[in-house]
């Protein structure tokens, strides 16, 4: 992460909070996936809905394997395909309604990404979650790791909850309630600490 990246500021601000200082000190500076295109984004994240992270990289990589040369698709390219040929890819009638819902609203303007960094985070949500397959949580992360907004909090995350259960030695996880009063002092870089509270559940922080 640079200096000029939108998280940067985030650090001075959270090294200051007596529980989440340790561990953005231990950590270091977040890192951050290369930017992806809207389409990308969102289709990575419905191919991993539900799936291990092996199953949902093993369909990602048919998918991308139909178009040889290219690093992804682009939304005009799945739009044309039929669900038979998305299902030979391994992804389930669902998700191939989701992927070529999500492609044709991009390709006919209806969803356009040179619109959503200019609306608020809770306009950017509204977009999203009007296409079939996205929900409150993937737009949310959308919202962090592709438009890099910094204070977003995905208070219905199980990692995220579990992050902070640790963090509050608290003998369960926190409901939502809970989740938005203690994130409270990591405001407006609540997007930073779910980066790290995410690391600590996985055992990176601890």
């Amino acid at each position: 992460m640079t200096d000029t990246h939108p998280w940067s500021a985030a650090l001075p601000h959270l090294r200051r909070d007596s529980r989440l200082g340790p561990v953005v000190r231990r950590i270091g500076p977040p890192t951050l996936r290369r930017r992806e295109t809207t389409f990308h984004a969102l289709a990575r994240a419905i191919l991993f809905q539900q799936v291990s992270g092996a199953a949902g990289a093993a369909i990602y990589s048919r998918l991308v394997a139909h178009f040889p040369g290219q690093r992804f698709p682009r939304p005009q390219q799945v739009a044309e395909l039929s669900p038979e040929q998305l299902r030979a890819a391994g992804i389930s009638r669902q998700k191939a309604g989701y992927l070529i819902d999500l492609a044709s609203r991009l390709s006919d303007g209806s969803l356009s990404p040179r619109r959503l960094p200019g609306l608020s985070d809770d306009d950017v949500v509204r977009e999203l979650t009007a296409v079939r397959g996205i929900g409150e949580w993937t737009a949310q992360i959308f919202l962090m790791f592709t438009l890099h907004r910094p204070d977003v909090l995905p208070v219905g995350d199980l990692g995220l909850r579990r992050g902070v259960q640790w963090l509050y030695e608290l003998d369960e996880a926190p409901t939502r309630e809970r989740m938005e009063r203690l994130a409270e002092p990591w405001r407006p870089y609540r997007s930073a600490a779910s980066w790290y509270l995410w690391r600590v559940a996985d055992g990176g922080g601890i």
